[in-house]
């Protein structure tokens, strides 16, 4: 076996273990902080993540799934797009609460982007002000659907918008 077969072989078992055990950073853009607080939430003991191998960390270079709640401003667009290309491929991002989808409450303000989707692209969109724990869990699996199809274990989901 040559050395870019065994890299390759390697490269998919890696691939496939990611799946079993997502990495997800959180990013919060600006907002009122509710979305954050239902994102910690969900590693609170009633809803428990961390049994399903979902981990909270802090570093985007080790990141699966990025987490984005608040809206986009034009102070932190360029931390966002940051910390999504430091993300290794196949990567997902999850726009959590009406503001990452659309800007929100905030999306008339004279400094405000727009949703995430204004920065880079959005695999999942988790609506809600705020967001329930349940349908951000909920959007993590859907973006772990995505991350498959991006590696091409199976086709990619028809919509990827959480409802």
């Amino acid at each position: 076996m040559n050395f870019s077969a065994l890299h390759e072989k390697l490269n998919q078992y890696i691939n496939k273990g990611r799946l079993k055990s997502p990495w997800v950073v959180h990013y919060d853009c600006g907002s009122c902080n509710g979305c954050d607080i239902e994102v910690l939430a969900c590693l609170t003991p009633v809803f428990d993540v961390e049994r399903f191998g979902i981990v909270n960390i802090g570093d985007p270079k080790h990141a699966d799934v990025l987490l984005v709640t608040g809206t986009v401003n034009q102070r932190n667009k360029d931390v966002l797009k940051n910390l999504y290309d430091q993300m290794p491929e196949p990567k997902a991002v999850i726009a959590i609460g009406a503001c990452a989808c659309t800007g929100g409450v905030f999306q008339d303000c004279y400094n405000v982007v727009g949703g995430v989707d204004h920065v880079i692209p959005v695999d999942v969109y988790v609506p809600g002000c705020a967001a329930k724990p349940e349908a951000i869990i909920d959007g993590v699996v859907l973006a772990l659907e995505v991350v498959k199809g991006k590696l091409g274990l199976r086709d990619m989901p028809q919509t990827t918008i959480f409802e």
